[in-house]
C-alpha cells in the first residue's frame, strides 16, 4: 500500500534529476556557511555544481514533449536511429549538418539533415526523443537553451480545412565550414 497519490509520485520521478541538483545546491551553501578555510571553497563548488546540474536537468525535462507519436528513438555511441512504422533511418552525429524542428500540421518533427543531403524526420514526441537532448548537446557550437526555447513554443493548431499543405519550418543548427568554397 503506498501513501503518496500516484500522480504526485509520477510528478515527482519527472523531476527528480533537478530535486537532486537542487538539494545538492542547498547542502553545498549549507556548508558553506559552516565551513572554514578548507571547507567554504569546496562547498561553493558543490553549490555551483549542484547549480548547473539542476540547470541542466530543467532543460531536459523542457525537452521532453508529451503526448504520443509513431516510433521508436535510440542513440547509439554518436548514431541516431528512429524506426518508425512507415519511415525511419539512420544518421550518425559527424555527418549530421543540420538540423530544423519543422511544424506540419500542428505536429512537430524534428528533420535532421545530413552533409550528403539525406533527410531523417523524428517526431518530436516519439518514444525515446528525449534522448535526442544529451545527442544535440555534444554538436560544436549548439545553444541548447534556444533548443529549449524552440520546443517551448505552441504549435499551430491543425486545420482540417486547409487543402494545402504548409509547413513551417525552423533552423535550430547548422554545422559551421560546411559550404562550398569557390577559389
Amino acid at each position: 500500500m503506498s501513501f503518496v497519490r500516484p500522480e504526485l509520485a509520477d510528478t515527482l520521478h519527472r523531476w527528480r534529476e533537478v530535486i537532486a541538483g537542487v538539494g545538492l545546491a542547498a547542502l553545498g551553501l549549507w556548508t558553506a556557511t559552516r565551513g572554514g578555510y578548507l571547507l567554504t571553497p569546496f562547498s561553493l563548488a558543490l553549490a555551483v555544481l549542484g547549480g548547473a546540474w539542476a540547470l541542466t536537468a530543467w532543460r531536459r525535462l523542457r525537452f521532453r514533449q508529451d503526448g504520443e507519436a509513431p516510433g521508436i528513438v535510440r542513440v547509439t555511441e554518436a548514431q541516431i536511429a528512429y524506426l518508425g512504422p512507415r519511415i525511419g533511418g539512420f544518421v550518425g552525429l559527424p555527418d549530421l549538418s543540420e538540423i530544423r524542428l519543422l511544424t506540419l500540421r500542428g505536429r512537430r518533427i524534428w528533420k535532421l539533415k545530413q552533409g550528403d543531403g539525406q533527410l531523417l524526420h523524428i517526431p518530436v514526441e516519439a518514444d525515446g526523443a528525449e534522448a535526442l537532448f544529451d545527442a544535440f548537446a555534444t554538436l560544436p557550437g549548439i545553444d541548447m537553451a534556444a533548443v529549449v526555447a524552440a520546443l517551448g513554443t505552441e504549435a499551430p493548431p491543425s486545420d482540417s480545412r486547409v487543402i494545402a499543405l504548409a509547413a513551417r519550418d525552423r533552423l535550430i543548427w547548422a554545422r559551421k565550414g560546411a559550404g562550398v568554397v569557390v577559389r
